[in-house]
């Protein structure tokens, strides 16, 4: 099933996607799904960032092969950081490129995790039971700042420095997901989620035993080698097979 979260002239909703159209549900998509009756098609709605998160919890360095493109050995446990609610945008909308800030901005194709429930403490054996779907994810980063503070939240914190979509896919196995990220239609990044080195219900576990996990939470489970700059006029995708694809285009930001 595709949850997706959109608008129309009357205002915004989430909806079940059914092929070339959208069937509007009641309230929210955390628990059983209550149907409006109300019918769009898909071609007339705008589609949105398909969650609003409290956190979104990202892992650095979970390839190898982008631990090493980074100059640097895979970290034995997940590397946390977070990113803020505020760099969360949607399909289609614009990643602000903060040229007086920085000169090195990249792109980072992800699987994402949106959690279904409230929880902490989560077994990985049980991480399937809070885990809502799954959608596309794109972790922007300042590279340059994110080397000159050693740290990473400025970097990777700016408005417009997450987008997710275009839907959340609650049916797909994130065992073995082919990723691909693409700038103008240049394949710039091509892996699969089966060389994570931490896997979703790993992440799961340990995410959940550091802090409690809210309905609409996304953990951002790492990008694959490949990651490169993006420059203003670009054209990024980030397409997860069995989930979707996410655009967005780089624009000057004022």
């Amino acid at each position: 099933m595709r949850i997706a979260r959109f608008s129309t002239d009357d205002g915004m909703a989430f909806g079940v996607v059914e092929e070339d159209t959208v069937a509007a549900i009641a309230a929210h998509p955390f628990g059983e799904l209550t149907f409006t009756g109300q019918r769009f098609p898909l071609a007339d709605v705008r589609l949105l960032a398909p969650i609003l998160p409290s956190k979104v919890i990202a892992i650095g360095k979970n390839y190898a092969a982008h631990a090493a493109e980074m100059g640097g050995e895979a970290p034995a446990e997940p590397m946390l950081f977070a990113k803020p609610s505020t760099a969360v945008i949607g399909p289609g909308e614009a990643i602000m490129y903060p040229q007086k800030l920085s000169e090195r901005v990249d792109y980072e194709g992800e699987l994402a995790v949106v959690i279904g429930r409230m929880c902490r403490e989560v077994p990985a054996s049980r991480a399937a039971d809070v885990v809502l779907g799954y959608t596309c994810a794109n972790d922007v980063t300042a590279r340059d700042l994110q080397a000159r503070d050693g740290q990473w939240t400025r970097a990777k914190g700016f408005d417009t420095f997450c987008p997710l979509g275009p839907w959340i896919e609650t049916e797909a196995d994130p065992a073995d997901l082919a990723i691909s990220t693409t700038v103008n239609g240049e394949v710039r990044q091509d892996s699969s989620t089966s060389h994570l080195l931490h896997d979703v219900p790993a992440l799961v576990e340990y995410v959940s035993q550091v802090m409690t996990l809210l309905p609409g939470d996304v953990i951002l489970t790492g990008t694959p080698e490949g990651v490169g700059p993006l420059d203003i006029g670009d054209e990024v995708t980030v397409t997860i097979d069995g989930v979707g694809s996410l655009t967005n285009r780089v624009i000057a930001r004022d």
